[in-house]
C-alpha cells in the first residue's frame, strides 16, 4: 500500500511537471567565478563641493535573495518596501570614508555594525554631509562632520522616498528640506474580503498610444495603498538642534525646492484621479509656489493625467519648471507649441516662458526653440544659458549660447548628430556654489568640457577649455595611449590641479592629483588588484567591415592560457542601435585599455571558460528613422556574419561553434538571429521582447504603431517564426520584470512556441527579480545556466548535461 501510494505520488509530480518547468535549486558555476564576483568591490566617489575632500562610499555588490524576496508593493509604475515605508532597495551602501586630497589618510565614519545606508549627500559649502540608513520599520536621516567624521541621526525623524529624493540641503548648510512620513497615518488600508465589484475603464474618442508599463494600479485597493505610502509631510530639519518643522499639511509631493532667496517653495504635488494607464509621474498634477511656511501662493499650471501624449513625444502644458538660478525667485520652463506631438509640422516645437515673483503676473516667453527643447544648462552669468534642443527626424543635437534679458539671438556653439561620437566635444564641467547655486564653472567667457573622446582606437578622454566669444578650443588633459584616465574634478579653487581616475589593463581604477601644466601626478587612492585572474585574459579592438561597407567593431577576450592558433567555440554578445548614417555606426566606442572589473552576469566570464568572447559587437540599423527597422533582420544577420568571418580569419575561432547572446534588446536580436540565419550553434537570451504586437504602439525607437507597419511588426517578431528557431536557445528572465514591454509572458510565449515545434528550448525564470538580475543567488544561477548551455551545445555536443528542470 505504502508503495502504491508513493508510486501515485510520483506520477502526480510527473504530470504537474511535464508542461513546464520544476521549481530547482539555485545553481552555481565553477569556484574561480564564483570568487570572482564575490570579490569587493572598489568603492563609489563623491567629490565635495568644495573640491578638497571625496566620500569613498563602500556597498554590497550583489544582496542575498533573502533580501530581494522581502515582500513588496507594485504600484504606479513603483516599487515599495512596506517594512521600511520607502522604495525598494536593490543596492545598498554599507560604509563610508572620508578623503581629503592633502595627503592625509582617509578617515572612517563610525556607522552602527551592519547599517545599510543610502548615497550621502555634500552640504554645499562641503563642511557636512548627510545620508539615509534603513531600520526597522522606517528610513533615518544621518549627518556627519566632514572634518571629524562624526555622524549621527536626526531623532524621531523617519523619511519617505516614494515619490523621490527624501532630503536636500538648504542654502545655510544648517538645514534640509526633507520629506517624512505623515505622523499618526495609522495601518495600511486592507484589502477587502469581498470585491466591491468588477474594475470597469471605457474610452470613447480617447487617443491613448502608451508604452507598455508595468507596475500599474489596478483597482480601488491599489489607490488606496498608493495615497497611503505617497504621501509626506514636509518639514525643515535643523542639524545643529536636532529638530524639525512641519510645513503646510502631509499630501501627495512629487518635488519641492526652496527658490535660491529662500522665501518661496516651489511644490509638484499628484492629484486624483489616478490612472490604470500609465504611471504615477504621468497623473494629474498641480505646479505650484508656495511661501517659506508652506502656504499656497500660486499655481503654476494644473494638469491632467497624461495619457494621451504622443508616440515619442510631450505632454501639453508646462514641463521642467525649476528655478532660474542667480535670481531670487524666477521660474522658467518650456511649454510645446505643436501640441506635444513630434509628426505635426511646425516653425517652432516649443517656447521657454518666464515668470518672476511675486507670481501674481502673466509669464513672459523669452526664447523660442526651434526642435524640441531637452533644457537649459545655467551659466555663471545671470540669465546667460547654454539650450539644449533635438531634431528628432535627423536624430541631431543642437547646443546654443542663449541670453534669456537680451534680443540677441541664440549664438549656436555645437552642431551635430546625437551618434556621432567622435566629434562629441564634452559635457560642460559644472560648479556648485557655497549657497547651493549650480551653475557651469566658468572663467570669463571660458567654460570647461569634459568628454569620452571617442577615436578609432578607442575611448581617450580629455578636459578642453572653450572660450564662448571666439569658440576656440584649448586642450588641458588627455587620456594617453596606454591607459585609461578620466577627469574627475578640478581641486580647490584654482584650475592649477585636477583629479583624474586612472586604470589600466592590469591596474585597478585609483584616483590621482595631476598638475595640469606639469603632469606630475600624486596618488590619493591605493585600491588594489582583487581579481588578478580576469587581468591574464587577452583583450583587443577587433574592427571589421559589413558587406554593404558599414564598419564594425567589438572587444574581443581570449582565455589566460589561449595558445595562437587554437580554435575557440565563441559567444558573441551584443545589443542593436540605430543609425541614420553609416559614418557615425561605425564609430569606435570604448576602450580596451580599461581594467577589466567583471559585474553581474557578464558574458566576459566565458573567456575563464575556455571560450573566445566578442564583447560589445557592434549591430548597427543603419537608415531613416521612420523606416530604419524595415531592414533590421537583414542588417543584424549580415553584422554577425561579418564577425565571425573576421574572427575565423583571425583563426581564433571555430565557426561552427558560435553561441550568440544578449540581455533585452539584445536578446530580441538573439533570437531573431536564430529564426532568421543559419550561423549559429546556439542562442541565449536574457528579458527580452519577442512578440511585438505586445509592444504596439512602437518599441526601441520604433515610431510607428503595429496598425501602421503590421508587416513590420510580424516579420520583426522572433515569435512568429519560432517554427524556423531550431537551434538551442536558453531564455532566462526575471520573474519580476520592470522594463516597459520585457513581461515575463513574452519569454514564457516564445519557450512555449517552440516548444510545440519541436524546437529546443530551455526556460529559467527567476524568482523575484527585475529586469536586471540584483541577488548574488540569481547571478550565479545565471552563469551556471548561460555555461552549462554553451557547453552543452558548443563545447560538449552530444554529451548529457548536467542541467535540471524539466
Amino acid at each position: 500500500m505504502r508503495r502504491s501510494k508513493l508510486v501515485c505520488l510520483a506520477a502526480a509530480l510527473a504530470a504537474f511537471c511535464a508542461p513546464g518547468l520544476c521549481e530547482t535549486a539555485y545553481r552555481l558555476p565553477p569556484r574561480e567565478i564564483v570568487e570572482i564576483l564575490d570579490a569587493a568591490p572598489t568603492p563609489e566617489a563623491v567629490v565635495s563641493p568644495a573640491r578638497d575632500a571625496m566620500l569613498l562610499v563602500e556597498y554590497e555588490a550583489y544582496p542575498p535573495i533573502a533580501f530581494v524576496s522581502q515582500p513588496i508593493l507594485r504600484l504606479a509604475g513603483i516599487r515599495i518596501s512596506p517594512q521600511t515605508s520607502s522604495r525598494q532597495r536593490t543596492r545598498r551602501f554599507t560604509g563610508i570614508l572620508i578623503q581629503r586630497f592633502d595627503g592625509s589618510a582617509a578617515r572612517r565614519v563610525a556607522l552602527p555594525e551592519g547599517a545599510r545606508i543610502g548615497m550621502p549627500v555634500w552640504s554645499h559649502d562641503g563642511e557636512r554631509f548627510a545620508f539615509t540608513r534603513d531600520v526597522a520599520g522606517g528610513v533615518e536621516l544621518w549627518t556627519a562632520d566632514a572634518a571629524t567624521g562624526k555622524a549621527s541621526p536626526i531623532s524621531q525623524v523617519r523619511l519617505n522616498d516614494v515619490l523621490g529624493r527624501p532630503f536636500a540641503w538648504m542654502s545655510d548648510n544648517k538645514r534640509l528640506l526633507v520629506r517624512l512620513v505623515p505622523a499618526g497615518r495609522g495601518a495600511p488600508p486592507q484589502a477587502p474580503a469581498v470585491p466591491g465589484g468588477p474594475v470597469v475603464q471605457e474610452t470613447a474618442g480617447k487617443k491613448s498610444q502608451m508604452a507598455t508599463f508595468e507596475d500599474l494600479l489596478k483597482d480601488a485597493h491599489d489607490e488606496d495603498l498608493f495615497a497611503y505610502y505617497a504621501a509626506s509631510q514636509l518639514a525643515v530639519v535643523d542639524a545643529s538642534a536636532d529638530a524639525f518643522t512641519p510645513l503646510a499639511e502631509p499630501d501627495l509631493f512629487l518635488s519641492a525646492e526652496f527658490s535660491p532667496d529662500g522665501r518661496y517653495l516651489l511644490v509638484t504635488r499628484l492629484k486624483k484621479p489616478f490612472s490604470y494607464r500609465v504611471p504615477y509621474f504621468f497623473f494629474a498634477r498641480s505646479v505650484e509656489v508656495r511661501d517659506s511656511d508652506g502656504k499656497k501662493v500660486a499655481t503654476v499650471a494644473d494638469l491632467p493625467v497624461s495619457d494621451e501624449v504622443p508616440r515619442q513625444g510631450v505632454p501639453a502644458g508646462p514641463r521642467s519648471v525649476d528655478w532660474q538660478p542667480l535670481r531670487p525667485a524666477t521660474l522658467v520652463w518650456a511649454e510645446a507649441l505643436d501640441g506635444g506631438d513630434p509628426i505635426r509640422k511646425a516653425p517652432h516645437r516649443d517656447r521657454v516662458m518666464r515668470l518672476a515673483a511675486p507670481f501674481s503676473g502673466q509669464a513672459e516667453e523669452v526664447l523660442r526653440v526651434t526642435h524640441r527643447f531637452q533644457g537649459l544648462e545655467w551659466m555663471a552669468k545671470s540669465d546667460e544659458a547654454l539650450l539644449l534642443e533635438f531634431d528628432r527626424d535627423r536624430r541631431w543635437r543642437t547646443t546654443s549660447l542663449v541670453h534669456l534679458a537680451s534680443p540677441e539671438p541664440p549664438k549656436v556653439v555645437f552642431d551635430l548628430s546625437v551618434n556621432d561620437a567622435y566629434k562629441n566635444p564634452g559635457v560642460p564641467v559644472f560648479e556648485t556654489r557655497p549657497d547651493g547655486e549650480r551653475v557651469l564653472l566658468q572663467d570669463g567667457d571660458r567654460i570647461y568640457l569634459a568628454g569620452a573622446g571617442a577615436s578609432e582606437s578607442g575611448d581617450r578622454p580629455f578636459l578642453d577649455r572653450l572660450d564662448l566669444k571666439t569658440l576656440e578650443k584649448a586642450r588641458l588633459f588627455r587620456c594617453g595611449e596606454t591607459g585609461y584616465e578620466q577627469f574627475v574634478s578640478f581641486i580647490g579653487g584654482s584650475r592649477a590641479t585636477i583629479l583624474v581616475r586612472a586604470e589600466s589593463r592590469t591596474d585597478p581604477p585609483n584616483f590621482f592629483l595631476v598638475d595640469v601644466a606639469s603632469g606630475k601626478r600624486r596618488r590619493v587612492t591605493n585600491f588594489p588588484d582583487r581579481t588578478p585572474q580576469v587581468t591574464k585574459m587577452s583583450k583587443q579592438l577587433v574592427k571589421y567591415t559589413r558587406k554593404d561597407g558599414v564598419a564594425l567593431s567589438g572587444t574581443l577576450y581570449l582565455p589566460p592560457d589561449y595558445k595562437v592558433g587554437t580554435r575557440l567555440p565563441l559567444l558573441l554578445w551584443a545589443y542593436p542601435l540605430e543609425y541614420s548614417d553609416p559614418d557615425t555606426a561605425g564609430q569606435v566606442r570604448g576602450s580596451t585599455r580599461t581594467y577589466t572589473r567583471l559585474f553581474g552576469a557578464s558574458p566576459i566570464f566565458f573567456a575563464l571558460h575556455g571560450y573566445a568572447v566578442l564583447n560589445d559587437a557592434t549591430m548597427p540599423v543603419v537608415g531613416d528613422p521612420e523606416t530604419v527597422n524595415n531592414t533590421y533582420v537583414e542588417q543584424i544577420t549580415e553584422s554577425a556574419r561579418a564577425a565571425i568571418d573576421k574572427l575565423d580569419a583571425m583563426g581564433v575561432i571555430d565557426p561552427k561553434r558560435v553561441c550568440v547572446a544578449g540581455h533585452s534588446y539584445g536578446a530580441f536580436m538573439t533570437a531573431n538571429l536564430l529564426a532568421h540565419s543559419d550561423l549559429f550553434a546556439a542562442g541565449i537570451a536574457r528579458s527580452g521582447a519577442y512578440n511585438r504586437s505586445l509592444t504596439p504602439f512602437g518599441f526601441q525607437t520604433e515610431r510607428r504603431s503595429y496598425w501602421e507597419a503590421t508587416d513590420l511588426y510580424t516579420k520583426i517578431s522572433p515569435f512568429t517564426y519560432a517554427n524556423r528557431i531550431k537551434k538551442p536557445l536558453l531564455l532566462i528572465h526575471g520573474e519580476a520584470d520592470d522594463n516597459s514591454g520585457t513581461f515575463p509572458i513574452q519569454s514564457e510565449r516564445l519557450f512555449e512556441a517552440i516548444r510545440g515545434n519541436g524546437g529546443t528550448a530551455r526556460l529559467v525564470l527567476l524568482p523575484n527579480e527585475a529586469h536586471g538580475y540584483r541577488a548574488r543567488e540569481s547571478i550565479l544561477d545565471t552563469l551556471a545556466e548561460m555555461l552549462d548551455w554553451a557547453d552543452r551545445y558548443l563545447k560538449n555536443a552530444g554529451t548529457p548535461s548536467m542541467a535540471g528542470g524539466k
